[in-house]
């Protein structure tokens, strides 16, 4: 059986960034001194002139950025999800999301899969964050095709974006042969009536072992990969809890303020259907290996298999 494949989605990222620099001229990428680990050094390495290192200094580095964006020029930002959402919360609402300029954040290093960084940096916060600011799109992509499709498509788009993108490495699934990726639009990976499992993140991969398993056991589960939390595929949700029943969300964020609440407010309003949430749960995290964190809060498929069978009742 041949090995999958498996890229982190920060990577994806440095390597999007230079497909677009090749063709647009307007594109410029600021780091705050982490383009190593954020793989904006690739960029960097292809367009030195166009990549600008802000320091230790994220707030700065985002009113520079929406500076530059009313001169004509697209800025993506970029530095570790917890100071891109978290420190430099109140530029990117101020300064960027009020007057709706055209800056794309591109944070790495969001959720648990951080690991070793520990509690400080594992930010879980950063959707519940970014879907508080009017206009702001969130992307949270689940796999290297997708993660470099959601880096063009934000190019693209004219106004804010945030997207997120991970350390850790994680399956590519998508044949980049025939995949489409649209702002707004989910997809579904498997098809099924018992149970919609809805997932974003490195959560998607999770979720497709968590229906195979579900398969074998006899509950038939759709599972649904959301990239977009906002704005959030109301028509393809709103069918997958009138035909399935039952809804799972998943995400490599806290259950306060992401997809799932994202989902359950949909619900709620147009379609009341019964939801179970598996996030991390109104908690922090703590240092050690990517892998045995995200198994340790249940961000696994083994978990999300067995909240299945539970609310199924098989």
């Amino acid at each position: 059986m041949a090995e999958v494949k498996k890229v982190a989605t920060r990577a994806s990222y440095g390597a999007a960034l230079v497909e677009l620099g090749q063709l647009h001229d307007d594109l410029i990428v600021f780091d705050a001194d982490l383009s190593n680990a954020t793989k904006t050094d690739t960029f960097r390495k292809a367009f030195p002139q166009r990549h600008f290192n802000c320091g230790i200094a994220e707030a700065n580095m985002m009113a520079a950025a929406a500076g530059a964006s009313t001169m004509g020029l697209v800025p993506f930002v970029s530095s570790f999800a917890m100071f891109a959402a978290g420190r430099a919360f109140e530029q990117v609402r101020n300064s960027i999301g009020y007057p709706h300029l055209n800056v794309k954040i591109g944070a790495t290093h969001g959720g648990l899969s951080v690991g070793e960084d520990g509690a400080s940096h594992q930010c879980c916060e950063d959707f519940a964050l970014m879907r508080s600011i009017p206009g702001m799109v969130i992307l949270s992509p689940a796999d290297d095709v997708e993660a470099r499709a959601a880096v063009k498509a934000a190019y693209a788009y004219k106004g804010p974006v945030y997207l997120r993108f991970g350390r850790f490495a994680v399956p590519v699934f998508h044949d980049e042969t025939n995949f489409t990726f649209a702002i707004g639009k989910g997809e579904v990976l498997q098809d099924g009536s018992d149970v919609a499992i809805i997932a974003n993140g490195l959560l998607v991969n999770e979720a497709i072992e968590a229906g195979r398993a579900l398969k074998e056991a006899g509950v038939s589960a759709r599972v649904i990969n959301l990239c977009t939390i906002k704005p959030l595929d109301e028509e393809l949700v709103l069918k997958a809890a009138r035909e399935c029943g039952r809804v799972i969300t998943c995400e490599e964020h806290s259950v306060v303020g992401g997809l799932g609440e994202a989902v359950c407010s949909l619900l709620s309003e147009r379609c009341p259907t019964p939801v179970r949430r598996i996030g991390v749960n109104d908690e922090f995290g703590h240092s050690g290996p990517a892998a045995a964190i995200l198994k340790q809060f249940g961000l696994s498929a083994e978990h999300i298999a067995e909240v299945a069978r539970d609310f199924c009742g098989k």
